[in-house]
């Protein structure tokens, strides 16, 4: 090991320099194993921020069910005296709660046991007791299946104009001309019963085609804002329902309700499960509508140019795609979708037009739509999330008494969330995802500071090392020099200026 006196006769300090022995400082290890890769890539991903953020709107739910249960208040009232009995009611009402829920979106178990029981009273054993449970038990789950086809089918509509990059909020206006053109067709017309289905289905899609294609029209030919042309086309579709439902032409001999004659047999979608079932053939028609989406925006030429002008319009229009003429093809489109869906929906379930047949079919479908990523998958899955919040909230507002507005706050928080992925990774404890490296680069900054100090406390030891005086072996130090004092000083005359350049004549003489 390096001495003081020979780091100060080299000229560097220990472990430092090229006259050192000490090793440097190994490399920073940033090799990462295949399953600490696998959680990074799990905590970017969408899917973990789609479930937490269910997860999250659900804790809150619940705090609002408990706020809402009077019994809970109650025992709140005492909780300090007997805190198992506050305990005790939270976990019922929000257990009940959701319990409910399920019951009415996907499985009834008390329903499927009093069937089953009820067919063994009776004498039925096998086949003759599970058919007629099963029926009653999966009976929510067909419900949920009927209210997200028209549901998911719109959002296909959706999704073609935001991944456009065109923000269309017009699917209640567009949904309502198409379920006005199809009812109209539906009990006015007297055809067959295949060409009478598919004329309406045809005159549907092509009043939704039509009306998205006003706002596309508007745009492409005066740069009108989509948002605020389809919103209004809303009010004048609704309104024109509204006016359509007070004339004979839609309330044939009965003009004291605002409501249409019921459509023809043959124009009726056909029931899937018997007639025992709300779940008719437009579940087909929903699948197919994804598989549409798919493959016009990820195989066709034209879903090419949609998502070209919705990523770079300016960058599309010198490869040669029109921006104006692809927006009003893509509203266009996009509406006759929705007019789609509108038309499945009077001529399955509906059947007949009346001043609330849109409901909220139009607003729920660009939620779905945002909350699917505009993807066909992401819209099935979230149409069907929606569908049964929407068929367990009603069953859990009757059955134990919480507000089914609850249901679309629920839904708003979800959205809010999925909105929000930093917010929801900050909730639970994974903000540093969104930030990849800042530790690492803290830890370098803190090392290299290290470091730095290091270096600088060896290199002022070594200069104390390098002004010290030198001890001979054998014998005691030296006295120092006497110092000179001021007088020295004087006659020695001032300094030379060290900054001034040398004189060659002042070195001669």
């Amino acid at each position: 090991m390096m001495s003081t006196v020979d780091a100060a006769e080299t000229g560097s300090a220990p472990g430092i320099g090229a006259g050192s022995s000490d090793t440097p400082p190994p490399p920073e290890h940033t090799a990462e194993t295949a399953f600490a890769r696998a959680l990074q890539r799990i905590a970017r991903g969408d899917l973990l921020v789609v479930v937490m953020s269910f997860v999250l709107a659900f804790l809150i739910g619940s705090v609002l069910i408990v706020i809402a249960d009077q019994e809970v208040r109650e025992t709140l009232g005492y909780f300090l005296a007997r805190p198992s009995d506050a305990l005790t009611a939270i976990w019922q009402s929000v257990s009940e709660a959701y319990r409910a829920m399920f019951r009415g979106a996907i499985f009834d178990g008390t329903g499927y046991s009093r069937a089953a029981d009820s067919v063994r009273e009776a004498g039925g054993s096998g086949t003759y007791v599970l058919i007629p449970a099963l029926s009653a038990g999966l009976r929510p789950l067909t419900e949920t299946l009927t209210v997200a086809t028209p549901l998911i089918i719109a959002s296909a509509g959706m999704a073609v104009s935001f991944r456009a990059g065109l923000f269309n909020i017009g699917g209640t206006g567009q949904l309502i001309v198409g379920a006005m053109a199809a009812g109209y067709v539906g009990f006015t017309a007297d055809l067959p019963v295949v060409i009478h289905l598919l004329t309406c289905l045809v005159a549907g899609v092509i009043a939704g085609g039509i009306w998205g294609g006003i706002a596309g029209f508007l745009k492409a030919r005066f740069g009108a804002n989509e948002v605020i042309s389809t919103i209004m086309l809303n009010w004048i579709a609704t309104y024109l329902l509204f006016f359509a439902l007070k004339t004979k032409a839609f309330t044939g001999a009965n003009q004291s309700q605002p409501t249409s004659p019921s459509i023809g047999e043959n124009a009726m979608l056909p029931p899937l499960l018997g007639d025992g079932f709300r779940l008719h053939a437009g579940l087909i028609l929903a699948a197919g509508a994804a598989v549409l989406l798919w493959w016009l925006m990820s195989r066709s030429t034209i879903g090419f140019h949609f998502r070209a002008v919705g990523s770079n319009p300016r960058a599309a229009q010198v490869a040669g795609i029109s921006p104006a003429r692809t927006s009003f093809l893509v509203l266009a489109v996009a509406g006759a979708l929705v007019g789609l869906a509108g038309a499945v929906h009077v001529l399955g379930t509906e059947k007949r037009l009346t001043e609330g047949v849109a409901g909220n079919i139009g607003f729920d479908a660009i939620t779905v739509a945002l909350l699917g990523r505009s993807g066909p998958v992401g819209i099935v899955l979230a149409g069907l999330l929606f569908a049964a919040l929407s068929t367990g909230g009603r069953f859990m507002e009757s059955s134990q008494g919480v507000p089914l507005d609850l249901v679309q706050v629920i839904q708003v928080l979800v959205v809010l969330f999925i909105a929000a992925p930093p917010l929801v990774r900050t909730l639970i404890g994974l903000r540093r995802v969104d930030h990849p490296g800042a530790a690492a680069r803290v830890r370098r900054a803190r090392r290299a500071r290290t470091a730095d100090g290091d270096a600088g406390k060896a290199a002022a030891a070594s200069g104390a090392a390098a002004g010290a005086p030198t001890h001979r072996a054998g014998g005691p130090d030296p006295d120092p020099a006497p110092d000179p004092g001021p007088e020295a000083d004087r006659e020695a005359g001032p300094a030379p200026d060290a900054d001034r350049p040398a004189d060659p004549q002042e070195d001669e003489r």
